[in-house]
């Protein structure tokens, strides 16, 4: 089995868990503040990974370049932008199109990543994102009575327009990475990953902790204060992160991101097996679909 395959499904994993915590501090965060827990605190954890993976490698510190500065800055703003942009479709009335729009993050990377980096997928890979794509579409809508007409009429709905966008910049944050990561020179892809990791997570700190002091201050002092539950956070965001970097620099942002899908099975599971909650009908059809196409992805890379 391909390394980038375990290491993506422990990234969905860890990224499901800190959604799952992230969520339970909206109570007493804005979006921003939410967001900006996971960049504050995630980055003393990334610089102690790379700190871990410089010793055990006996590599030195890679040094800092123009070209990995744009980037990962240009990366750490796509992210910021996608996320707000997926929590903007959450709030629109037109929910379940919002969301399901927002699932074609996957598609969508594919596209970015053949033009920007020539990266070319194999049919079984295209077939399996496809298929992937229209099970977590299953998992969206599943009991909403949105029929395929009523789907494509409301493509031009708020909601699902914020839903692209999330996933056109969600997907292009990851080819920027990739892009950023060819910019370190060092010999280890996982140092290389963790030092775009860095670079990356002090950036968007900067950036996001400037608007929070400019804009909103008091929500700035309630991300230092909630900082036992905000470290969490932290730690699940960076390693989650780590694994999604060090996935992109092993093989096609495009894989990495179609075998990704496989957090909503993490999700599901949680839903049923620790909350006891049932699943439709609708929902299982879109699980094993989201299955089966992880599964084409992963074949098609062996």
């Amino acid at each position: 089995m391909p390394l980038w395959i375990p290491i993506t499904v422990t990234a969905a994993l860890f990224q499901c868990w800190r959604t799952a915590m992230q969520q339970k501090l909206r109570g007493v965060l804005s979006v921003n503040g939410a967001a900006f827990i996971r960049f504050m605190y995630g980055a003393p954890v990334a610089i102690a990974f790379l700190l871990a993976a410089l010793l055990i490698t006996r590599t030195p510190l890679p040094g800092l370049t123009p070209r990995l500065l744009v980037f990962a800055a240009a990366g750490g703003l796509t992210q910021i932008i996608g996320t707000n942009l997926l929590i903007m479709a959450f709030g629109f009335r037109n929910f379940a199109v919002g969301s399901a729009y927002a699932k074609t993050e996957a598609m969508q990377t594919g596209l970015v990543a053949l033009v920007v980096l020539h990266e070319q997928l194999r049919p079984l890979a295209w077939a399996g994102i496809g298929v992937g794509l229209v099970g977590v579409l299953t998992l969206s809508l599943a009991g909403r009575g949105l029929r395929l007409g009523q789907i494509a009429a409301a493509t031009v709905q708020p909601a699902a327009l914020c839903g692209l966008g999330a996933g056109f910049f969600l997907g292009t944050t990851g080819v920027l990475i990739k892009i950023a990561t060819h910019g370190v020179a060092a010999p280890g892809l996982v140092v290389r990953a963790l030092f775009v990791l860095v670079t990356m997570t002090v950036l968007q700190t900067l950036m996001q902790g400037a608007y929070l002091a400019l804009r909103d201050p008091e929500e700035l002092r309630k991300a230092f204060i909630h900082w036992r539950s905000a470290a969490w956070v932290g730690l699940l965001s960076a390693s989650g992160s780590a694994c999604w970097f060090t996935g992109f620099a092993l093989t096609d942002v495009a894989l990495v991101r179609a075998l990704g899908q496989i957090e909503v099975v993490f999700t599901l599971g949680f839903s049923r097996f620790y909350l006891k909650e049932r699943l439709k009908r609708g929902e299982i059809g879109g699980l094993l679909l989201v299955v089966a196409g992880v599964l084409m992805v992963a074949i098609s890379s062996s």
